[in-house]
């Protein structure tokens, strides 16, 4: 029995991609393995989406680019060419933006208890750091260098790691306005994708914010931080998948108690735009004078990036009486981190190069020693059979997925990333991203 298909949502530059007949077939004949492909010109497409919301709320925005999405160079490039801050958590991630152009106040540094090294770092080049406790308020004053500061906020009814408590809240207020380190506002994470509960949560901590003026802090920022959604697919097939799935659509039976929602209408900007429109919370920033900061990672990649890796090996397999390939592919699921958080990656890879064929079921492994080195469990619709030299373009991986769990298992090299543009003529053009 095979699983119903789950075709991602394909932007022009990858359909460009696909149809040509050689271009896929070069890189990978050039780098001889697995490869991610970025396009760096959908990023600056996302950002002006977000960009575009705030104007339309009338709201001062500011988008920070959460790089522990994705570590390329060329996304933090086009970050700082279309005007976006990018949220950083180690001194090689902020280093690493500062390479591609991001100035040092359009730098925002998350984390819990950062290093003093990070911290000093971060007030050198002005950027706005975000304050997850007391204790590390206290050490970023005792560097005596001038900086702007957000306190986090533990959410309501959370028993989450991160975040400051009412009280520790209020210890920060109690703090002389006059120091070193100045409260620029405060900042929270939700867990989730609910917009009206990132709302309703902003429209909460505007209250602090208001204290914090009477208390005489310059608090005018806000941070709702990341969680914007992404729409993988179609409603269709996710409702058909979601109605039938169970162990019986796996290779080996295999089960997973849930899933990230592949099909979110309303995500991205316009989760945004909804945010903004509820309870009057645009006017009420508006009214307070009060910036509002989103940190997309997911969102400001979505289909902005493609993984590709080589049909290494086949073989045929029978499940509910009906035969499948079990494909080996190079490389491994490293470089597919949904795999590694006990769910699986679900919109359809590509089979390339496309051509006509019998329709066939395949799984799909890595080309490790691990039985549990699967890229897909699920037992995949292909408009034909795999072969030995095609190419599996897993689509829309640029956001989290290509590269937060990638090691040299077996001293395999990591995937390298190759960087796509426009040239002339109306072709694509690719180099390797550089740092």
């Amino acid at each position: 029995m095979t699983a119903p298909a789950l075709p991602a949502h394909i932007e022009p530059w990858e359909q460009q991609l696909l149809a040509d007949p050689n271009l896929l077939g070069d890189i990978a004949f050039a780098l001889g393995g697995p490869f991610h492909v970025l396009y760096p010109d959908r990023v600056r497409d996302v950002v002006a989406g977000f960009r575009a919301a705030f104007e339309a709320a009338g709201v001062d925005g500011a988008i920070y680019f959460g790089k522990k999405a994705n570590k390329a160079a060329c996304v933090a490039r086009a970050c700082a060419e279309s005007g976006a801050g990018v949220d950083v958590s180690s001194i090689g991630e902020l280093n690493s933006a500062l390479a591609q152009g991001i100035r040092g106040p359009e730098l925002l540094i998350t984390g819990p208890a950062k290093s003093r090294d990070l911290l000093w770092l971060a007030a050198r080049h002005g950027a706005l750091i975000t304050v997850d406790s007391p204790a590390e308020w206290d050490r970023l004053a005792e560097l005596g260098i001038a900086a702007q500061a957000l306190s986090r906020v533990r959410p309501p009814g959370s028993d989450s790691r991160f975040g400051m408590t009412d009280d520790e809240l209020d210890r920060i207020l109690a703090f002389p306005p006059g120091g070193p380190v100045r409260l620029a506002g405060f900042s929270f994470h939700l867990g989730g994708y609910d917009p009206i509960a990132r709302a309703e949560l902003a429209l909460a901590t505007l209250e602090r914010i208001r204290l914090a003026r009477v208390l005489g802090h310059p608090a005018t920022v806000l941070s709702i931080g990341g969680g914007f959604g992404v729409d993988y697919v179609p409603a269709g097939p996710w409702r058909d998948f979601v109605a039938g799935v169970g162990p019986h659509w796996f290779h080996a039976g295999k089960n997973f108690e849930s899933y990230y929602p592949y099909h979110q209408p309303g995500s991205g900007a316009d989760m945004l735009t909804t945010i903004l429109g509820h309870q009057d919370l645009a006017r009420q920033l508006r009214a307070d004078g009060v910036r509002l900061v989103v940190e997309p990672g997911r969102a400001l990649l979505d289909r902005a990036g493609s993984t590709v890796f080589p049909v290494q090996g086949v073989k045929s397999r029978t499940a509910h009486g009906s035969p499948y390939q079990l494909l080996t592919v190079g490389g491994s699921s490293l470089s597919l981190s949904e795999q590694w958080f006990d769910s699986e990656y679900l919109p359809d890879p590509v089979l390339w190069p496309v051509r006509p064929g019998t329709p066939t079921a395949m799984a799909v492994g890595g080309s490790t020693c691990l039985e549990t080195d699967m890229l897909s469990w699920r037992r995949i619709p292909a408009p034909r059979a795999a072969a030995v030299g095609d190419l599996l373009i897993y689509p829309n991986t640029a956001g989290y997925q290509m590269d937060s769990n990638e090691s040299a298992f077996h001293e395999l090299p990591i995937p390298q990333k190759v960087v796509l543009h426009d040239a002339p003529g109306g072709r694509l053009r690719w180099r390797l991203d550089t740092p």
